[in-house]
């Protein structure tokens, strides 16, 4: 269980994503351009089997911001995509209606 107080240091923003390719060394992954409001971040994320490329471009999406950067075989990702997973598949996490970008998920 998290406090309050833990929840608030979580940085959960909109973002666009506006580039989307192949990770270069991982069938599995996407690297990520995303825009958050004048800030762009690159993640990348293990959604490749789910998604086209094409398919993710324009798309409003869910991110934490303040994650520490980590390298994902020789990719540096500043954040994560956030998504719902069961065993179905997974579902990126977005908004119902257009929101502004680095509007502050709460």
């Amino acid at each position: 269980m998290i406090t309050h107080d833990d929840f608030k240091k979580l940085d959960i923003k909109i973002a666009v994503i506006k580039e989307a390719v192949v990770h270069p060394d991982a069938d599995k992954l996407y690297v990520l351009k995303v825009d958050l409001g004048g800030e762009e971040k690159q993640l990348v994320a293990g959604i490749r089997k789910y998604y086209l490329p094409e398919e993710l471009l324009g798309k409003q999406v869910v991110v934490l911001n303040n994650l520490e950067p980590r390298t994902v075989r020789g990719v540096e990702s500043q954040g994560m995509l956030l998504v719902a997973s069961d065993d179905e598949g997974l579902s990126m996490l977005t908004t119902d209606k257009p929101r502004k970008l680095g509007s502050i998920i709460s």
